[in-house]
């Protein structure tokens, strides 16, 4: 604004403002109206390789089209949403096809690289051909080699035609077990217990404070998103993915879920430049899985609701909602036999399901956010994908799909049906002149396409994306996994572990002379406490013993039920750690932290052991400050723990706490201070 227009506006303002307010404060209300105008914008700091620097008045801007002038959508002192309503109208349909899909950046998996470096060829092509600009990260390098990787892709991104920086996203990074497609190993992130250790501490505090750590880390190596948090429950005991979720309690779920957006989204407001943006997922009613089965998977595709609990299930969502996170992604699942308001919602996968996206998220709970797909739900659906395997093989991440409910469509079919259903963004997917076909042919409202990118770029230009995409190597390499955020993620650790059992008040071990025999924890580490470590258990005055609740792997040849842990939760004979138990507490007083991925059903350990911990992610350090009691134990149990299968298999996927006669309750634990 000129400085006669900036005068001509302030006049304006003072001849509108009525009496009886007094002329000195008439004035300081315009000024203050108007320090939003642009003459009082500050310079953000700019970061680009390739890209001019424009000079306009006394500002500086970034060409991202390269055409020599300043464009709307290049001005930082505009709004996102009016910078993201010019963009728009300079978009190609291919350009819109690929802003509305969420692909993956392909690793580098040559021989010297081992998946720690992207392919930046086929990124090139992705970003550059297929002019996709939201990409999930799997890369498992060390933080300076994620920042330097990260960069060079938002090079790449500068020379597309309207220079449309990258959103990169990830599935969660900071917790102990991970599964190929659903989160990512740590490496050099702090670590923390899973989602279900900040269950059993119930502190939502703690919880906003891991989550803005998170939050530091992320943006200090080029991830923007996350694809969390998951606002699923674990009403179902046998369900494969208790792990990342908060338990099973709503109300609880409800309050953690909103502290985890508000920490990592850096406040309750909506995104900004400082803030990672969250998808909380899965939309809605996934915990309730038949049989405990995982819908990534054709033979788990339903959830069922025998007990009529379906709106439990979307109390954990409103959290995510008052904290205004920025996006959604709906279940995989088909709602079986779901009766809402008299009918029964369609059979088809939620993303597919307008009632549950439109009516329900976005018209009764007032959603404005984005709604992403979970992944391939618009792939084709061959023989692997339903049975497993096909001539050539056992099913693999190149065919899977998960469009369930809607197989029989083509894949034009497909786009067209979510998007109508409400759905902006697709995950998993790279087919942009497939969506372009969909787009020209008419079988999507255009007004429908705009506004789904419109919202997607308002969202990447709110993250200042458009202004500094790039980020500091160095600050990288030292702030993340920095020694004060691990310090504060191994006593969380340490402090989320549950005590089951204490037989005569075995814990804490006071005496640093005790003999221990130790199985799955490192030696090195007991001995720093003061033990003596010893190779045979006859030697040993105690024993500690790690190990992991059962589970089975039931669907080998499907690619995630090769990885998911399914079926029988109990110890018996014939599995491998059981084994272990048995034979060592006969001999010695025996200890065992057992990781309760899933609510483990412990009626053949609780009298062998003579102290019981259940742990949700947890180093050996941590583990040994609790046991010698530098720290004491704080947690209280986030779902049930049944005492056999039978009970299992009588209770209700949707229902919590209803697992008849069970051996630990909801929120059990007990204590002991630390020395």
């Amino acid at each position: 604004m000129t400085s006669s227009k900036w005068k001509a506006a302030l006049i304006k303002r003072l001849l509108n403002i009525q009496a009886p307010l007094p002329f000195h404060l008439r004035v300081l209300s315009v000024f203050l109206s108007l320090c939003s105008y642009p003459i009082f914008a500050q310079q953000p700091e700019l970061g680009t390789e390739t890209l001019d620097i424009l000079q306009v008045d006394s500002f500086y801007f970034k060409d991202h089209n390269k055409n020599g002038s300043l464009d709307i959508y290049e001005d930082w002192r505009l709004s996102p949403e009016q910078r993201a309503e010019h963009l728009v109208s300079l978009m190609t349909i291919e350009e819109k096809a690929g802003a509305m899909l969420h692909g993956t950046l392909p690793l580098d998996q040559s021989e010297n690289s081992a998946g720690l470096n992207y392919d930046l060829l086929l990124a090139e092509g992705l970003i550059q051909d297929r002019n996709i600009n939201h990409l999930v990260t799997r890369l498992t390098g060390n933080p300076r080699q994620i920042a330097e990787e990260n960069n060079r892709i938002q090079i790449l991104a500068e020379s597309s035609r309207l220079g449309i920086p990258v959103t990169v996203s990830t599935d969660p990074r900071h917790h102990f077990q991970f599964t190929e497609g659903a989160s990512v190993a740590n490496t050099g992130f702090s670590q923390w217990p899973e989602t279900l250790g900040f269950a059993a501490l119930r502190d939502p505090d703690l919880v906003k404070r891991f989550a803005d750590i998170a939050r530091q880390e992320y943006r200090a190596v080029g991830i923007h998103m996350g694809l969390s948090p998951q606002a699923d429950l674990s009403t179902e005991p046998r369900w494969s993915r208790i792990n990342g979720t908060f338990g099973e309690d709503a109300t609880l779920a409800k309050t953690l879920v909103q502290a985890y957006v508000e920490g990592f989204q850096n406040g309750s407001a909506g995104i900004h430049e400082e803030s990672v943006s969250l998808v909380v997922k899965h939309w809605t009613g996934y915990g309730a899985a038949a049989e405990g089965f995982d819908s990534h998977n054709y033979y788990g595709r339903y959830a069922i609701f025998p007990g009529d609990n379906f709106d439990y299930h979307a109390i954990p969502f409103e959290g995510a909602f008052n904290a205004n996170v920025a996006g959604v992604m709906p279940t995989y699942s088909i709602l079986k036999d779901l009766t809402i308001q008299g009918a029964v919602t369609e059979q088809v996968g939620v993303g597919f399901n307008r009632f549950i996206l439109t009516n329900l998220l976005k018209n009764q709970y007032g959603f404005k956010g984005v709604i992403l797909s979970d992944w391939g739900i618009t792939k084709d659906c061959f023989e692997a994908c339903i049975s497993g395997k096909d001539a050539e093989g056992i099913q693999g991440f190149h065919n899977f799909s998960s469009a369930w409910g809607v197989i029989n469509l083509t894949m034009e079919e497909r786009f067209a049906k979510g998007i109508d259903a409400g759905i902006d963004q697709f995950g998993g997917v790279e087919d942009t002149q497939v969506l372009a076909s969909t787009i020209n042919k008419g079988m999507v409202n255009q007004e429908s396409i705009d506004n789904s990118v419109r919202h997607i770029l308002t969202q990447k230009l709110s993250l200042g994306l458009f202004e500094k995409p790039l980020v500091n190597i160095e600050k990288a390499a030292s702030l993340v996994g920095n020694q004060d955020f691990s310090q504060q993620s191994e006593e969380v650790q340490s402090r989320s572990l549950v005590l089951l059992e204490n037989t005569n008040n075995l814990l804490p071990l006071t005496d640093t002379g005790t003999a221990l025999y130790l199985h799955g924890i490192d030696a090195a580490i007991a001995q720093t406490y003061g033990f003596k470590i010893v190779d045979d258990p006859e030697k040993a005055d105690i024993a500690i013993i790690r190990a992991s609740a059962p589970y089975q792997i039931l669907h080998p040849d499907y690619v995630f039920g090769r990885m998911q842990h399914e079926g029988d939760l109990s110890f018996k004979d014939g599995n491998t750690e059981y084994e272990q138990i048995k034979k060592i507490s006969a001999i010695v007083p025996t200890i065992v932290t057992v990781y309760l991925d899933r609510p483990a059903i412990l009626t053949n350990i609780i009298d062998k052991a003579d102290a019981i911990l259940g742990n949700f992610g947890i180093s050996d350090a941590a583990l040994m400050d609790v046991i010698v009691g530098n720290i004491a134990p704080q947690g209280k149990l986030p779902f049930e723990l049944p005492a056999n299968m039978e009970r299992v298999r009588e209770q209700q996927a949707d229902v919590p706490f209803d697992t008849a006669d069970e051996l630990f309750s909801f929120g059990f634990g007990l204590e002991y201070e630390a020395q």
